[in-house]
């Protein structure tokens, strides 16, 4: 079976959420953008939590083979981006979040709200078994 965008945005979503990441929203930019088809932003308390965040992701989406083919930002911690083609992840410590303030920048994105996963299924993500 092969594995979508939506199935690595969902995924990547509860993987950070596991991790305890912060304020998750997933932007769909399929219809605005050629970049990438969604964007996922959260965040990290610190540098070492923003780093462990990307580790944790880097290693369990390349169990499901989701190729990383970018990554930028870890030596620093302030913003790591995590580019899987389809789906760009960005793990932020809170001020530099609101510094760069990607929401807004996106702001003509549907944006979905993760809650339990409930927003994720009538946006159409499918919880997997």
């Amino acid at each position: 079976m092969s594995q979508t965008a939506k199935d690595l945005a969902l995924l990547a979503v509860n993987l950070l959420e596991e991790k305890k990441a912060a304020d998750v929203v997933i932007c769909d930019i399929r219809k605005i953008s050629l970049i990438s088809d969604y964007f996922i932003i959260c965040s990290g308390n610190t540098a070492i939590q923003v780093k462990a965040l990307a580790d944790y992701l880097v290693d369990k989406l390349d169990e499901h083979h989701f190729v990383l083919l970018r990554q930028e930002g870890y030596h620093e911690g302030v913003w790591v981006l995590l580019d899987f083609g389809e789906v760009v992840i960005h793990i932020f410590q809170p001020e530099a979040r609101i510094f760069y303030n990607l929401e807004r920048l996106w702001k003509n994105s549907s944006q979905i709200y993760p809650e339990k996963n409930s927003c994720l299924t009538s946006m159409g993500f499918a919880e997997k078994d």
